[in-house]
């Protein structure tokens, strides 16, 4: 390994806590922790938000230069045909969700016709085919999401609670928080609507819920339903596409997508059998802690940079993703 090369990931500085901003961060971290120079670069330094903890390594400005030992990991959004962000240097992109991956328009035959073109990390075996299938001339890599199980985990409570994010399905959870509301067998139990909540926040909620809904819509994972499960959390829902592999665990039921008196009827049953499932709780927090830990990320990480290294590269200046962000359109980032 070069002392010289360094691996600078491209993020936002969302105001509000951000699932894919977090991994970046996590990756950051294992890597430093590796020996790596890793960096997160934030395009503005008087937007970095305060839920990146203050000593986590960050690069700021529109541009930066990246040298020809380095390798520039950028988010999937916005990916642009023919508009390389750092021409010449060596390139990742981290798509972390498959749906995301033509949002900023129709691709070309050469997709995203960069030079050097690119290798693709993803986050879900789902990601994995599906890219493999639409970019089959690009190297794609699976790392996996690690789930965080000494902040998501049990915790005591005596209530009865019903958690959710509405945020990916916003229409479909205002039906949902009625029909719960309304039910006389739902009187007694606590309905949480997670919005905009810090992370411990989340944390607490999920460890003192008995079920998770998940509204999960157009997903590559789905990392608020693997943290329910090992918070310890009954879980039924959607799976939103890439997140089908997290309902492999035992206390985890699908529902058919847009059947919100589905979801009441299995919310219902989960919570009326709650004793009854009591060790598939605990089943679901064993199982997602065994499939995610964080060995199995950094190991996939450290192959991925490997391989990713093994490209060329040489020396340019860099433009920040940010740049193209309008691209995207007013919309994008509601459910994004």
């Amino acid at each position: 390994m070069s002392a010289a090369r360094r691996i600078v990931y491209a993020g936002f500085a969302t105001p509000r806590h951000s699932g894919g901003v977090h991994v970046l961060t996590e990756h950051v971290r294992l890597l430093r922790a590796a020996g790596e120079q890793a960096w997160l670069w934030l395009p503005n330094p008087d937007n970095r938000t305060d839920w990146i903890d203050a000593d986590l390594p960050v690069l700021s400005g529109a541009t930066t230069p990246i040298g020809a030992a380095d390798l520039l990991v950028l988010p999937e959004t916005p990916t642009i045909q023919g508009r390389d962000p750092a021409p010449g240097a060596r390139k990742v992109i981290f798509n972390q969700n498959h749906f995301y991956t033509y949002a900023a328009g129709i691709p070309g035959r050469d997709f995203p016709g960069w030079s050097p073109p690119p290798a693709v990390w993803v986050v879900s075996v789902e990601s994995r085919d599906v890219l493999r299938t639409v970019l089959p001339d690009l190297p794609v890599s699976l790392v996996p999401n690690e789930v965080d199980g000494d902040l998501f985990a049990p915790r005591p409570t005596d209530r009865v609670r019903v958690c959710w994010f509405p945020r990916k399905r916003p229409r479909e959870a205002s039906l949902l928080r009625q029909i719960l509301g309304n039910d006389p067998r739902l009187s007694s139990v606590e309905l949480v609507e997670l919005v905009d909540a810090p992370r411990s926040v989340v944390a607490d909620t999920l460890g003192t819920s008995t079920v998770f809904v998940s509204l999960g819509h157009s997903e590559s994972f789905g990392l608020p339903v693997a943290e329910a499960l090992a918070s310890g959390c009954l879980v039924t829902g959607y799976d939103g596409g890439g997140g089908h592999e997290l309902f492999e665990a035992p206390g985890a039921w699908q529902v058919p997508e847009q059947r919100p008196l589905l979801l009441r009827d299995r919310v219902v049953d989960l919570l009326d059998r709650a004793t009854e499932l009591a060790p598939l709780r605990t089943g679901n927090r064993a199982w997602v802690l065994e499939h995610y830990p964080r060995t199995r990320t950094a190991d996939a990480l450290r192959e991925a940079v490997a391989t990713a290294f093994a490209r060329p590269g040489a020396d340019s200046v860099a433009t920040h993703p940010a740049a193209w962000l309008d691209v995207l359109g007013p919309h994008f980032t509601a459910f994004a």
